[in-house]
């Protein structure tokens, strides 16, 4: 058990829960049905709401619909993911994108009980919550960081902003003396938190900011009356800082790129 959940209702919540409550672009195509999850953006050429998140295919069906998947994507010129989850079939549907020459990184969900997290202040860091007054300087940050263009990171964002009904997507920034240096975000679910998109600019990096954006997102979340939280960590770089500060994986992932 962890924060009341058990390991099952935590690979809902950071798989299945957030499927059902992921916010996209004016331009997102959402394809979901019992057996499929995937979107595509085709103003997000560069990757980002452009997924294939879940899929329950046939042995009769898996490789003319992966072809008609690429299809898809290459007709608009999109860089997209295909995340294969533990409950995707057929079982070997990893092995099956593998052979089409796809890149594959390995990402970890990770879990933790908020009031569990012991995360460090750091000095000098300072982390702000993003509004209309410095949503561009977040957008410029994360296209750095990233190295994407920030035009649709920031559009995007401006809609987020501008919905009053929405409650479920928060942006923070970090700055070190003024300076801004990083930032990470968070969709609020019903019953937990789940973090996403932390990047911290490789100048400023190995100094606590990362730390600093975690215990901001989990101060807001646990303010809302959230007791877990989730995330989906690269296991280069985020799975071991997580790791030390309190978060257990759950369950490791294949996740493949077409470029």
């Amino acid at each position: 058990m962890l924060a009341g959940f058990t390991r099952d209702e935590v690979l809902h919540e950071a798989l299945v829960s957030l499927r059902q409550a992921r916010v996209g672009c004016a331009d997102t195509q959402v394809y979901a049905r019992p057996d499929w999850y995937q979107i595509l953006t085709p103003s997000f050429r560069e990757g980002g709401f452009n997924e294939v998140s879940f899929a329950r295919l046939g042995d009769h069906e898996v490789e003319s619909v992966i072809d008609a998947t690429f299809a898809q994507y290459a007709a608009q010129g999109l860089r997209f993911r295909w995340t294969v989850t533990p409950d995707c079939r057929p079982l070997d549907l990893a092995e099956r994108l593998a052979r089409r020459g796809l890149r594959s990184e390995r990402v970890v969900v990770m879990a933790a009980a908020i009031d569990a997290l012991q995360v460090p202040e750091v000095e000098g860091v300072v982390v702000e919550p993003v509004g209309p007054h410095n949503v561009e300087v977040h957008a410029e940050v994360t296209g750095r960081g990233w190295n994407v263009d920030p035009a649709p990171l920031l559009a995007y964002q401006h809609s987020v902003l501008a919905d009053p009904t929405d409650d479920r997507n928060h942006f923070f920034l970090a700055r070190r003396h003024g300076e801004p240096i990083g930032i990470g975000n968070y969709t609020a679910l019903p019953r937990s938190a789940f973090l996403i998109g932390a990047v911290v600019l490789p100048e400023h990096r190995s100094h606590g900011v990362y730390r600093s954006l975690l215990a901001a997102r989990a101060r807001h979340a646990a303010a809302r009356g959230l007791k877990l939280v989730t995330t989906h960590a690269r296991t280069t770089t985020s799975a071991p800082i997580l790791a030390r500060l309190g978060f257990v994986p759950v369950v490791e992932l294949p996740v493949f790129f077409n470029r």
